[in-house]
């Protein structure tokens, strides 16, 4: 019995258990997206490969296993890339299998002939071309493994045309059965106890918890800690709920205050990189105390010479913690100097931050357009948040109550994420946690990167509620009337600032033009009432493009993109 290269690399993929494949056809790849969807896996056709391979990589992070994103030969490989290097920066399962130019054409300038095998190494842990049909099952179950394995990445497999069509008899076909589950490590028992030495004598610890907590699933275990040893503790953005950002001892709010005077650190899969200012004066105590716990042993010693270095499985090691506590009986005393100042400024910077959002004025402020979706919007729901001032500001106004419900620009700070995300996180909602919604809250600017997936919502009839925060540019816009008056001077080209957009841009009426329902908003009232239509209809995708002043800014801070202080 015969079988194609594309039903074989169909096969080996539904063998694997993955579920979901997003992409843009065309040749020589078309009969792979039909073979993958004969065997049961659903393909989800995009309209650019970038906004594709984000998706798929964001159905790595949520789900634990890669989603694959299928593209054609050059120019649809080269348009994945920003999506392999966003997931193996984020340290997310994603597999890429892109078509290439038939093997007996190499050199002589085919049809999109690139060296794909050679590009991909710089972007993904694995890059590799199958050599013959037989292989192709080992060749991804490796790239599977290797995706999930140790610390999660990008893999990418180079398909040649002419194998697509190509046929074998299944004897000769060396067929593999699914990937074991990744291996779980712990750390030394004598790491843990220097650990737990290190927080009993500390006087002003803080505990930071990093996406890499959250794709362990160590929120149970994590809870319990925090609860039993009675420590402060901060998230980093994508690790929002994996402890609920209402519980008392999240001192997110105090962020910059909690970083600068804590003697004992504990890093529970968060790296200290730009987001956490490298863990370096004048951020940081010079004599501050770092406990790092990762899964990556060469992320150890970062930066920061570690007072202990606990090697595993953030969800197993935290478990290791608990353990040692639980002999211990220490508990941080909530009566300290340290917590009494933590409170003080957290009760401070909320109150700034009400004072914004209850401010009349129109057109409205960020402030006031948050506290109003804040209030609106399901708990549970899954927020997709990208874009200059309206992601950072978003993260300190809207709270997560649950693990993995927040996706952002993440530690590659990538502009365009946000939709292809959006799309992932609704097909996987769909079908593990039917009823869940999704809300993407993106910038004017953020929107404008990968706007055309409007269509791919409304196609797979996804109800994704997208609100659009628009100040007619990026940072800050024009009013209509400055705008007016700057483009008397000439042409646009020399004199218009270059962070400015077409101030009043209608994006709603780009979700209405694909049946989608889109509303246009300039008081807190229309605000209100969008929201409130919006979220109940559950059937139907929705944007509302929410005006805001194309000069509101964070709170006293020119740039705050750039300086980024609050992240």
């Amino acid at each position: 019995e015969a079988v194609s290269g594309a039903q074989l690399i169909a096969q080996a993929l539904r063998a694997q258990n993955i579920e979901y494949m997003f992409g843009i056809v065309g040749i020589p790849v078309t009969e792979i997206a039909i073979a993958a969807q004969a065997v049961g896996i659903k393909y989800v056709g995009m309209r650019n490969e970038q906004a594709a391979c984000y998706a798929a990589s964001a159905v790595g992070y949520l789900t634990g296993r890669p989603g694959v994103c299928l593209v054609v030969s050059g120019p649809g490989f080269l348009h994945a890339l920003g999506g392999m290097a966003n997931a193996t920066i984020n340290c997310w399962p994603l597999i890429v299998i892109g078509g290439s130019s038939d093997r007996n054409q190499e050199t002589m300038g085919a049809f999109q002939e690139f060296p794909q095998v050679e590009a991909g190494r710089l972007y993904n842990k694995l890059s590799v071309r199958p050599s013959s049909l037989e292989v192709i099952p080992a060749v991804i179950e490796k790239a599977v493994r290797t995706s999930m394995y140790g610390r999660p990445g990008s893999c990418y497999i180079d398909m040649p045309g002419d194998l697509v069509n190509l046929e074998v008899n299944k004897s000769s076909v060396k067929y593999m059965e699914c990937c074991l589950p990744p291996p779980i490590s712990m750390a030394e028992r004598s790491a843990v106890s220097k650990a737990a030495s290190v927080i009993a004598l500390s006087k002003q610890p803080l505990l930071i918890i990093g996406k890499g907590a959250a794709y362990s699933h160590a929120e149970n275990n994590i809870r319990k800690l925090v609860d039993l040893c009675g420590l402060p503790f901060l998230p980093t953005p994508m690790a929002k709920g994996v402890v609920p950002d209402n519980h008392p001892n999240c001192v997110a709010a105090a962020r910059s205050m909690a970083l600068q005077h804590a003697d004992v650190i504990i890093l529970l899969g968060a790296r200290l990189n730009w987001i956490l200012h490298f863990g370096l004066p004048p951020r940081y105590r010079q004599d501050v105390k770092v406990i790092q716990i990762d899964i990556c042993a060469e992320e150890l010693g970062n930066n920061v010479r570690p007072a202990a270095t606990l090697f595993g499985d953030i969800n197993a090691v935290t478990e290791q913690l608990l353990e040692e506590f639980n002999k211990r009986s220490w508990k941080y005393p909530s009566s300290s100097e340290w917590w009494q100042k933590l409170r003080g400024k957290i009760k401070n910077n909320e109150e700034r931050s009400k004072g914004l959002a209850l401010q009349k004025s129109l057109p409205m402020n960020y402030y006031t357009v948050f506290h109003h979706i804040r209030e609106l919007i399901p708990k549970d729901c899954i927020l997709v948040s990208e874009g200059a001032n309206t992601m950072d500001i978003g993260r300190t106004m809207l709270p997560n109550f649950y693990p993995r419900q927040r996706l952002d620009a993440g530690t590659f700070g990538t502009m365009g994420v946000g939709l292809g995300f959006a799309i992932a996180a609704a097909m996987v909602a769909r079908d593990h946690t039917p009823g869940r919604r999704v809300v993407c809250i993106e910038g004017d600017s953020a929107f404008g990167f990968s706007g055309m997936e409007l269509e791919t919502i409304c196609r797979y009839n996804l109800p994704i509620l997208i609100i659009v925060v628009n100040n007619n540019g990026i940072y800050t816009g024009l009013d209509a009337n400055s705008w007016k008056e700057m483009i008397k001077f000439g042409d646009p080209a020399t004199c218009v600032p270059p962070v400015s957009l077409l101030p009043n841009a209608h994006y709603e009426k780009i979700m209405s033009a694909f049946g989608g329902k889109g509303y246009f908003v300039k008081t807190p009232e229309e605000l209100q009432n969008a929201l409130k239509a919006s979220v109940t209809d559950k059937e139907t995708p929705s944007l509302i493009n929410v005006m805001i002043d194309p000069q509101s800014e964070r709170k006293k801070q020119e740039f705050p993109w750039l300086t980024r202080s609050n992240l």
